[in-house]
């Protein structure tokens, strides 16, 4: 069994309004195959590289990192921090994402003897918990790693989530609503499916990238009859 059919299994489990949206998605877009990552290793650096700046810079660096024989957790260790950043610059903030990059892997070295799959082989909710302990690693990204690295249920809330939601109506659109606010929508209503939850992220992005931009293109949206801003806008 494919891991798309195996989401279409678990959101049919389930009528729910978040349901509905993810079978709409799904049809009109089908399977984004996410996360553009080779292994555990590589989703953390990118995860946390993509931090506030485009996958294509993020590839950029990533390229610096394997060229430069750092591409691995030991050796994102020993580098020295000034080394690191010049190998991150094209990431942007990059002496910042190389404490970032450090801290985790001064986290796993230290904890772990550099051990990832022992790390990731918690449960979701220790997990979690250890992640946010470290710096740099917020709920987006640790949810990000959970998901794609980890392979646990976990789903991740991001921008696009957010203005997607806020737009039909399922989130307040004033202010900012708290990130777990909104994570608990989706772990109420749909069931706690890794495959469903990495491709109904995906497919919330790529929606929000080619329709629900800051100027949504509503005329044509494959949501606009269960969204509120999309039935406004378009007078239907």
């Amino acid at each position: 069994m494919t891991a798309q059919t195996r989401d279409g299994n678990a959101a049919a489990a389930m009528d729910t309004p978040l349901h509905q949206i993810y079978q709409r998605l799904y049809q009109a877009y089908g399977p984004q195959g996410w996360w553009p990552g080779d292994g555990p290793f590589a989703v953390i650096v990118g995860t946390i590289l993509t931090q506030a700046v485009s996958w294509r810079n993020v590839e950029r660096a990533m390229g610096n990192l394997q060229a430069a024989g750092c591409w691995s957790f030991p050796a994102l260790y020993r580098i020295s921090r000034a080394e690191l950043a010049e190998l991150l610059r094209p990431a942007g903030y990059y002496n910042a994402k190389a404490r970032k990059l450090q801290a985790f892997a001064a986290h796993l070295m230290e904890n772990y003897g550099g051990d990832l799959a022992s790390m990731l082989s918690q449960d979701t909710q220790p997990l979690r918990a250890e992640l946010l302990s470290i710096h740099g690693v917020g709920p987006e990204t640790a949810d990000d790693i959970l998901v794609y690295a980890a392979g646990l249920p976990s789903f991740v809330i991001d921008a696009y989530t957010r203005r997607i939601l806020q737009r039909l109506g399922m989130a307040p659109d004033t202010g900012k609503t708290d990130y777990n606010d909104l994570q608990l929508l989706f772990h109420q209503q749909l069931p706690p499916d890794t495959a469903l939850f990495n491709e109904y992220h995906a497919l919330l992005d790529y929606h929000a990238k080619i329709a629900c931009r800051k100027i949504p293109l509503c005329a044509d949206c494959c949501l606009r009859d269960l969204c509120l801003t999309g039935q406004r806008l378009t007078g239907n």
